[in-house]
């Protein structure tokens, strides 16, 4: 397969983000909440599951809208069972919110990936608010079980970036006894905090700090979800990638704790622009038009981080293209993913013929390289991984063997037809 440009016009699901989000709040609200432009993927139907599990009604108008009836703050019932997150960190870290300190038995779990992802960075604030929460390893590893508790408010400052700890702790705060702030090291994905104000939470937010006073009730929720930046910044890296490409991905989120790697590609010289800005319900979205050129090495520091982290992998497709070394630091969370994507990303780079390391918070690619074909590509069941190998066969002209491609449908069902589509390539 030759290294054609990259041309055309294409649509990316719904945030799934927002979509986990959108849907655990609105089981929290008092009314009917609508929800459009959801992604249907494995992830976020996890998180259906929990809330109906918790008794909320969760009905399907279409394929991207859902209606949600809530129980109210107070209102949620024992599950019969113990609830399957799946591979959904979101769904077990955030639905932790939910669970902590509710008057009832509950426990959640999730697939061997998920069982050995860190819990502790939930479990000790949530405990120390006064929640009765109980895991495998002294309380770090799911399962997680929950026997009650009355919550007090905190003050806790956060030592990993995580917006799924910041949301955890605001969305017990909204229905405990006190104050709960939450101080991040870098500034995270705000889409809690912006939904909880729409919803009218009393919650300000001030710099990396987010305070939430518990209040008796929550409006619901009419969200309209743009396109997924992470989805679409596996097409983003590709055009950018290819000279001679020019690409419009359609209504794409551009919340600014999300859009971390445009800043990245353009100083590595992407050319990317945003066109047609609007907003959906509070958050900014625009039109992505990408035209690709020759791209330059470029380093990652540490608080660059938070804001592309979902990314970073996609972002070692463009590394690989690169003239020159690209090193990404402060990226030790990367260890803690669906797999461990610096292993994972390296282990396949070097396969591919693409020099790269690891280093002790991240990886360094050299570039521009030429890709060997014929490879088999461990994915370590991550879609991120999976979906990073497809794009850089892509941008190659080589098609790259992937061990599985099932993973892909935690966030992205349709991401192989459309890479198809643009670029030939055989998923």
């Amino acid at each position: 397969m030759s290294r054609a440009s990259i041309s055309g016009c294409i649509e990316v699901p719904g945030d799934k983000s927002m979509s986990h989000r959108a849907v655990l709040l609105a089981a929290l609200a008092e009314g009917d909440s609508r929800v459009r432009g959801f992604l249907r993927a494995d992830d976020t139907q996890r998180s259906v599951e929990l809330v109906r599990a918790l008794g909320a009604e969760v009905k399907d108008v279409s394929p991207t809208e859902l209606r949600i009836r809530g129980r109210g703050l107070r209102g949620l019932r024992e599950p019969a069972n113990v609830i399957d997150a799946g591979n959904s960190g979101t769904t077990l870290r955030i639905g932790a919110g939910l669970l902590a300190g509710q008057p009832f038995f509950s426990t959640i779990t999730g697939d061997a990936s998920l069982r050995r992802r860190p819990m502790g960075r939930i479990v000790a604030p949530l405990q120390a608010m006064g929640a009765v929460v109980r895991g495998r390893a002294a309380g770090t590893r799911a399962p997680l079980t929950f026997c009650g508790g009355s919550l007090r408010g905190l003050r806790v400052a956060t030592s990993v970036a995580s917006a799924q700890v910041k949301s955890a702790l605001l969305i017990a705060g909204v229905r405990g006894t006190g104050e709960v702030s939450v101080i991040e090291p870098e500034a995270t994905r705000d889409h809690t905090e912006r939904m909880l104000l729409a919803m009218g939470a009393l919650l300000l937010v001030d710099g990396r700090e987010a305070r939430v006073t518990p209040t008796d009730e929550l409006a619901p929720l009419d969200v309209d979800i743009p396109g997924d930046f992470s989805s679409a910044a596996f097409f983003v890296v590709l055009a950018a990638s290819v000279p001679g490409s020019e690409l419009r991905v359609r209504r794409v989120g551009t919340n600014p704790t999300r859009t971390g790697l445009v800043e990245v590609l353009r100083r590595m010289g992407a050319t990317i622009v945003f066109e047609e800005s609007g907003s959906a319900t509070g958050e900014p979205c625009a039109d992505l038009v990408v035209r690709g050129g020759e791209l330059r090495a470029t380093n990652v520091v540490a608080n660059e981080v938070p804001r592309m982290i979902d990314e970073l992998p996609a972002l070692c497709v463009a590394a690989a293209f690169a003239k020159g070394r690209t090193e990404i630091q402060g990226a030790s969370e990367l260890r803690f993913k669906e797999s461990n994507r610096i292993v994972a990303m390296v282990e396949a780079l070097r396969a591919l013929g693409i020099p790269a390391g690891e280093l002790a918070d991240g990886l360094w690619i050299e570039g521009p390289a030429t890709l060997r074909a014929g490879v088999r590509c461990e994915t370590h069941d991550d879609h991120r991984v999976a979906m990073a190998l497809a794009t850089l066969g892509a941008a190659g002209g080589i098609d790259v063997e992937l061990s599985e491609t099932a993973s892909v449908a935690t966030s992205f069902p349709d991401f192989f037809e459309t890479l198809r589509r643009i670029a030939g390539a055989r998923g």
